[in-house]
């Protein structure tokens, strides 16, 4: 592999004349920490809009007088929903800069929310999820953006495991307490609760948020430049992050987070059944509750997978003389891609076929817990891995890959209640492993062969030294 003098070089840096530590500290340590916490709040409300939905599938089926299946389809479409607004938001960040997508964003969740709760038919509540989705799709890309710009590579990989462990607050307690709303008021009060929330970020980023976007980096900030004119309005086709998938480095990536991803759904999607049903849970408020060793796997696991990669990074970084291997990032995620993912999804498929009573529904807890921290030791470093080798386009970069994942997991989600008719949880739930192991194959290829998949086609890899 080739080594590089300087671990983050970019030829936007160096034509601004702006020194690499120096753009790392335009925002005191506090700053950093308050637009840390903004955009960690941000990014929580799309992981709680999806989780506190689940629990209350049935009672929505019943309320708009559809099916479970039917109702189960609107995460299908609020995921690809999710993934469109991923690359929408993404895009124009790098255009306008993180600020204004924030401003602009967030008011879709506020009036989505509303119309969410206020629906009366099943059509009309898949168009509201679906423009929630597609509003909280800037909180998947951007917000990691954010953390790119403010962080240097030898501290991103602990404050991404921070902004992932806060946006996993979402789907530890998001079921929780969407089953008690349910329960005992109804499943429109969490919508309403959201929409309070959206206001809340909403203010929070037009008082205390600055752009973070490094100086000059913005494509009005070119255009400007360029042209001696004052910025204009530009509009920008959302489909250009895609063309970044031309290389096979972010195809694998996309795909290894599709395979994982697609784990939580199996797992979440079906619970009210695969749990509820099968041992006779009714209460809603306990069936959100069966969500919650999930939540506490991913807030354990997003700290440690942040600390494990920059020490990991720092380590392999200093036995090599200073040679930074990009790749480096995400060898701390084998465990979990080899073990801990497949194997509790696995687990909880043969608890829930072979398993009866309290034995039953503590080993499918324990296979929850198991998935919750796997997921993120394998999905925290990728991430991280992306803004580290596209530093210079991490916005898009994120966009392109978390869009593919989710465009993926949609497709795949579809089929998850029909299998689960058809052959069974034990079935499903191995086919899902299968697709895991996959998964752990080509993390071995990326981590081997990073260097030759870089190579095959460039398409803007900040690692690559200028001539």
């Amino acid at each position: 592999m080739s080594s590089f003098p300087d671990p983050e070089y970019t030829p936007l840096l160096a034509n601004n004349n702006i020194a690499h530590d120096g753009v790392y500290h335009r925002f005191t340590r506090s700053q950093k920490r308050l637009i840390l916490a903004i955009v960690s709040w941000a990014g929580v409300i799309p992981f709680f809009l999806s989780g506190s939905f689940m629990p209350s599938i049935p009672q929505i089926a019943k309320d708009l007088d559809s099916t479970p299946a039917t109702i189960s389809l609107s995460i299908s479409f609020a995921t690809f929903a999710s993934g469109l607004g991923t690359l929408f938001w993404g895009t124009y960040s790098s255009y306008y800069g993180r600020r204004p997508i924030y401003l602009a964003s967030v008011p879709c969740l506020v009036v989505s929310s509303l119309g969410s709760g206020l629906s009366t038919t099943a059509p009309e509540l898949f168009i509201w999820r679906s423009v929630q989705a597609f509003g909280a799709g800037s909180g998947l890309s951007v917000g990691g953006a954010v953390v790119g710009d403010i962080y240097k590579l030898e501290e991103r990989g602990k404050a991404l495991g921070i902004f992932i462990a806060v946006q996993l607050i979402g789907p530890a307690v998001g079921p929780l307490l969407g089953g008690a709303a349910t329960h005992y008021a109804s499943w429109r009060v969490l919508q309403y609760l959201l929409c309070i929330g959206s206001m809340l970020t909403f203010v929070l980023a037009i008082t205390f948020l600055p752009e973070t976007s490094h100086p000059g980096s913005r494509g009005m900030d070119k255009a400007s430049l360029g042209s001696g004119n004052p910025p204009r309005f530009v509009i920008i086709n959302p489909l250009n992050s895609l063309r970044l998938l031309r290389s096979p480095l972010l195809l694998l990536q996309g795909t290894i987070g599709s395979f994982v991803l697609f784990t939580d759904f199996v797992l979440w999607v079906p619970l009210s059944y695969t749990i509820g049903e099968r041992y006779g849970i009714s209460n809603e408020t306990l069936i959100g509750a069966c969500f919650l060793p999930s939540g506490i796997g991913s807030l354990i696991g997003a700290p440690l997978a942040g600390w494990l990669s920059d020490k990991i990074v720092k380590t392999l970084r200093a036995k090599r003389d200073g040679k930074w291997v990009p790749e480096d990032r995400i060898r701390g995620t084998e465990f979990g891609s080899l073990f801990l993912v497949p194997v509790s999804v696995a687990l909880a498929g043969f608890s829930s076929r072979y398993v009866d009573g309290m034995l039953g529904v503590i080993l499918n807890l324990i296979a929850l817990f198991l998935n919750g921290l796997g997921v993120v030791l394998a999905l925290a470093p990728l991430g991280t891995y992306v803004i580290d080798v596209f530093h210079k386009d991490s916005a898009e970069a994120s966009a392109a890959t978390n869009a593919m994942r989710l465009f993926l997991c949609a497709f795949m989600t579809t089929g998850i209640m029909p299998s689960l008719d058809h052959y069974g949880v034990l079935i499903t739930n191995l086919l899902s492993a299968s697709l895991a192991w996959v998964a752990y194959g080509l993390l071995v290829l990326m981590i081997r062969y990073g260097d030759k998949l870089r190579a095959m086609v460039d398409v803007g890899f900040s690692t690559i030294q200028p001539e």
